[in-house]
Order: structure tokens, then sequence, then C-alpha cells
């Protein structure tokens, strides 16, 4: 199981029952963005059709360096989502290509370190999955968080829930097909996830 640092003490453990949404983080200068200003980004083209889940947890790539990389060390909740223009989100880059392009901004809740990191092992390229509060907790690698085909309809009803959810705030139609195709393959379909290009080198 895996072991909790419990320095932010309003932050509880994520219960069984939790949607949570593992995202990459790019670089280390993102997971201190998300540190202290408390926000993450995804590129609204590239983002998964429900952002809108109860905690994201941060998996660091490669850039991250030896004993660091390749695995989640963080987590933090979700405290509201908005889709603005990444000119918005980071004013010191008005130039950048992609300044004009939709983003999500999510606000997050402290972020909270896990003990022992949940490993890559063989899955080095994880862009973004969804899982439960209950394997998140007792994962020891991201293989443990794929959710399996016992517990896909409680994922899936409350995926379905979040969706409304969104629609019924945003405004936004999601468009059921589109939904329905996107979510079955983050529902465990991980090496589907792991051929996905490096769109995120340069968000």
């Amino acid at each position: 199981m895996a072991e909790w640092n419990r320095q932010q003490e309003n932050e509880p453990i994520p219960p069984d029952y939790a949607l949570i949404l593992t995202a990459i983080v790019p670089s280390p200068r993102d997971l201190e963005i998300a540190r202290v200003l408390g926000w993450y980004r995804i590129p609204f083209r590239f983002a998964p059709k429900i952002v809108q889940v109860d905690f994201i947890a941060f998996y660091q790539p490669a850039v991250f360096g030896q004993g660091h990389a390749h695995c989640i060390d963080t987590f933090a909740s979700v405290r509201g989502v908005e889709l603005t223009t990444r000119r918005e989100i980071i004013q010191d880059e008005p130039n950048h290509p992609r300044a004009d392009e939709e983003y999500y901004k999510i606000q997050l809740g402290p972020l909270t370190q896990l003990k022992n990191p949940i490993r890559a092992d063989k899955w080095k390229r994880v862009t973004f999955l969804y899982t439960t509060g209950n394997r998140f907790v007792n994962a020891k690698t991201i293989n443990d968080l794929v959710v399996r085909s016992d517990e896909r309809e409680v994922l899936w009803r409350s995926l379905r829930e979040k969706a409304a959810e969104f629609e019924a705030q945003s405004g936004q139609d999601l468009q059921s097909k589109e939904l329905d195709e996107n979510l079955l393959t983050m529902l465990g379909e991980l090496h589907l996830i792991r051929e996905r290009t490096d769109w995120y080198q340069d968000i």
C-alpha cells in the first residue's frame, strides 16, 4: 500500500470511490507551478474528454532525471476547471506559437507527496489514464492503476456523471459517441496511451 506524507492535513487521502486522472507533468517547472501557483494546464485539443475529476496524479517523464523520472510522486485535489487561452495562463510568453490556442486551466489544492512513488515499470510513456481512489492508494506500479473489467462499470458511471455535470455547467456538448470511444481507451487500454506522440514537450 502506498504511504503518504501528510504535511497537508487539509488534503485527504483519496477515498475508494474518488475519480482520479493520471496526467503527465511535462517538466519540473510545470510541477513547481502546480505546487506554488496551484494550477495545471492541458491543451484543449489533446485533453481527455473529462477533466473535472476529484484528483489529479502527476506522472513525471524522463526529463525529471534519474530517481525522479517515470513515476507518480505527487497528487492534488481538483478545485475548479476553466477553459481559456495559453496567452492568459502564461502571460510572460505572449509570442509562444500556441499563445492563442485553448487550454484547460485546472485549479488545484496543495500538492501531496507520496512517500513511495508509483513507478512506471514497463510503461514509460503514459499521458492520461483514469483510475479510482482505491487503486491509487494501493498501487505500487502504473499497471496497478489500470481498472479491470469487474470495476469498469463503477468508473464508467462516475465518468458519465462528471460529463453530465460539465455539460450542465458549461453548456458544452461533449458528443456522447465521441465521449464513449475516448473514455474506453482510457479505462485500461494502457498500451494505446503509451503509443501517443510526445505532444507535451512544448505545451
